[in-house]
């Protein structure tokens, strides 16, 4: 039966994907714009910038920030997050720093963040975190707030000491939030991180979008688009084989059709 289900979902998998670059070579061929490409012409553009080795120069400049403000973000993201759920008045005195943070335009905060630290890695790092850690944290906080009080008044009834029902009650109920809440973040600091390539210095793949596009050159503008897709769908699958064996007995099945 797993396997079927497996079968069954890689080959819906594959038929969106399908039905998404059909679509985007059909809007391309109309076209909608003379500046969107075909779905033909943008993987083509990929494969060159493979061959010639640019986009493995632009990745290692744009994966410096990502990976750092990613990592400071789940692990910090996830330690308050826990705090403020476990703690009512930690809830007033840090929720309302990370709903403004979320709420609050980017665009508006990277000139502050050039004013403070330049144009170098920190400032990146920033903008990534800014991105990521606001989503982190409230999904944390409200999974271990709805974590169900049955459970943990079984815990303490069973002489189970705080630190038990963290570990052994509050996170594994929690899981599968927190990691929706990490999947979120990640995608949302794959978007801080090309913002900071773009708006304060032209590196990475943010370089080459902004390049390809002041010289017309769509197909390579869209060929960096794609690639960084890509790869924010790659983190974010590891992401989900993690949760799925690290946490097995959360599992959710689904009604069968």
């Amino acid at each position: 039966m797993n396997k079927i289900n497996f079968s069954r979902a890689n080959i819906l998998k594959i038929s969106s994907a399908f039905f998404l670059f059909t679509a985007w070579e059909i809007a391309g061929r109309v076209p909608i714009s003379f500046a969107f490409p075909t779905f033909f012409e943008s993987m083509e553009a990929l494969i060159s910038i493979i061959l010639n080795g640019s986009i493995f120069i632009a990745y290692s400049d744009t994966l410096r920030p990502l990976f750092l403000g990613i990592a400071i973000s789940a692990f910090f993201g996830i330690i308050l997050g826990l705090c403020i759920g476990l703690s009512e008045k930690t809830d007033w005195f840090i929720s309302p720093i990370f709903i403004i943070m979320q709420a609050a335009p980017l665009a508006a905060l990277i000139p502050l963040l050039i004013m403070i630290y330049g144009v170098q890695l920190t400032s990146k790092v920033f903008v990534v975190i800014i991105m990521s850690m606001p989503v982190i944290v409230l999904n944390t906080a409200g999974a271990v707030k709805n974590t169900p009080s049955s459970l943990q008044e079984m815990c303490f009834s069973y002489l189970g000491s705080k630190k038990d029902n963290i570990l052994k009650i509050i996170l594994p109920s929690a899981s599968p939030i927190i990691f929706a809440g990490l999947r979120l973040g990640v995608s949302a600091g794959f978007i801080g991180a090309i913002l900071a390539e773009l708006k304060i210095t032209p590196t990475g793949i943010g370089d080459i979008i902004s390049f390809s596009r002041s010289r017309g050159d769509y197909p390579t503008m869209y060929a960096a688009i794609f690639s960084i897709i890509v790869l924010a769908v790659l983190f974010i699958n590891i992401l989900e084989k993690i949760e799925k064996y690290g946490f097995k007995g959360n599992q959710k099945g689904y009604i069968s059709d």
